[in-house]
């Protein structure tokens, strides 16, 4: 017996890997990239925060510290929130926080008041343009899930291509502060209205079986979620103490070597946006071989792209290699999203993405401030690149351990 037409149910528009999925993937990118200025418009204006206030290189690394903390306060708060709420209230605190931050970091009279507006508001606002972004697109794709996370995480790299470009521009012809609030107001008038087109959640049958599939691959690795989510944590953060390195100072270490804050700004540009490319190409790798695996060959990377920093300093030198670090390390951090919707409890995405990712940008905070402090011991970055090269081999130590025990637990051809 054949039903009639009118009795067939109709597919669900809004299950995972839908036309709809993909329209809102590109919606949260564009979200995370307007948030994402909050990580990378102090970074341009380092050299003349600390000219105007009259501090040393440590001392300046101060609002980008405290800005990283609010960042992590903010994934993990906002991403519980949205594990209970959804994502719209999320991104509307982050657009409030984003245009009043700026607004009061543009006027703040001292370094006090600049860190504060950085910390509270700055970093909690740009905080919600990450993880838990990802962990909501998360829930829109299953084929596909690798490379759904890294298009979002892809939003931090875009802002870093684009917003350091276009306040570099603008430093000159209006000054730092006035750049900063007009930046906050942009951010304010787009997040805003955008949150709109995130009022729907992700289907019930969907999240069940999300659920049940990461339960599985929890039970065959053999290890409780603390005991993953601390692993994940440990690795996060030490890596991140290793990427900061160039990221946050690159810069200033241009400016110290002669060749001008625009060209380091020009090199922090294209270190993020090739990045964009190896985190495309990461998701594409994990949605085959898994996220485990994938983390592990861009740890290699990094710390290979790491040690040729201490072997050259010339002006091309340099943006061949800052290209080449943005290639190799671009997809670490969303590997472990991937990781946690691989062995997590799907309706914990939130929070625990938001944990691993906040110990991400501590570690993103501790390597740009420890970095600043060895510069002012010894007016050289050398021992500070060292020390990243040290913290990278920590991740890469827990990571290859991690690869082990997932590899043990496969089943052995006869």
């Amino acid at each position: 017996m054949t039903l009639p037409r009118s009795a067939v149910p109709a597919p669900d528009p809004y299950m995972p890997d839908t036309p709809y999925a993909w329209l809102r993937l590109w919606l949260t990118l564009l979200v995370a990239t307007i948030a994402g200025v909050g990580m990378w418009a102090i970074v341009v204006v380092l050299p003349d925060v600390q000219t105007e206030f009259g501090i040393q290189r440590g001392d300046a690394s101060i609002p980008y510290t405290v800005m990283m903390l609010g960042f992590a306060f903010g994934t993990i708060v906002l991403g519980r929130m949205a594990d209970r709420t959804g994502i719209v209230p999320p991104i509307l605190i982050a657009g409030a926080c984003l245009g009043a931050g700026f607004v009061l970091a543009g006027l703040a009279p001292n370094l006090w008041l600049f860190s504060v507006a950085h910390a509270v508001l700055i970093g909690v606002g740009a905080g919600t343009g990450f993880a838990p972004l990802m962990a909501d697109i998360s829930h829109w794709f299953v084929k596909r899930r690798g490379v759904a996370l890294v298009i979002v995480a892809s939003g931090s790299y875009l802002a870093g291509t684009i917003w350091p470009m276009a306040i570099k521009f603008a430093l000159p012809v209006f000054g730092w502060r006035t750049t900063y609030i007009a930046i906050g107001i942009f951010a304010a008038v787009t997040i805003i209205p955008l949150a709109a087109f995130f009022r729907r959640q992700p289907s019930h049958a969907a999240m069940v079986a999300a659920d049940h599939a990461a339960g599985e691959a929890r039970a065959d690795l053999g290890m409780s979620p603390a005991v993953l989510q601390g692993l994940l944590i440990a690795a996060g953060f030490a890596c991140c103490v290793a990427m900061s390195m160039p990221q946050v100072h690159i810069v200033a270490y241009c400016g110290d070597l002669g060749y001008g804050v625009a060209r380091g700004a020009e090199m922090l540009s294209l270190m993020l946006f090739l990045g964009i490319f190896s985190r495309i190409g990461s998701g594409v790798v994990a949605d085959r071989i898994g996220g485990t695996a994938t983390l592990l060959i861009g740890s290699i990377m990094q710390g290979t792209a790491l040690l040729l920093y201490l072997f050259f300093n010339g002006l091309t030198s340099l943006y061949i290699i800052s290209g080449i670090f943005g290639l190799f390390q671009g997809g670490i951090v969303p590997m472990y999203a991937v990781i946690c919707r691989e062995f997590l409890p799907p309706r914990e995405a939130g929070a625990r993405i938001g944990l691993v990712v906040s110990a991400t940008i501590i570690g993103m905070a501790a390597g740009g401030y420890l970095s600043g402090l060895i510069y002012d011991a010894t007016q050289s970055y050398r021992l500070a690149f060292l020390n990243g090269i040290a913290w990278n081999g920590v991740n890469l130590a827990v990571m290859s351990w991690l690869f082990w025990k997932k590899q043990k637990a496969m089943p052995q051809p006869a």
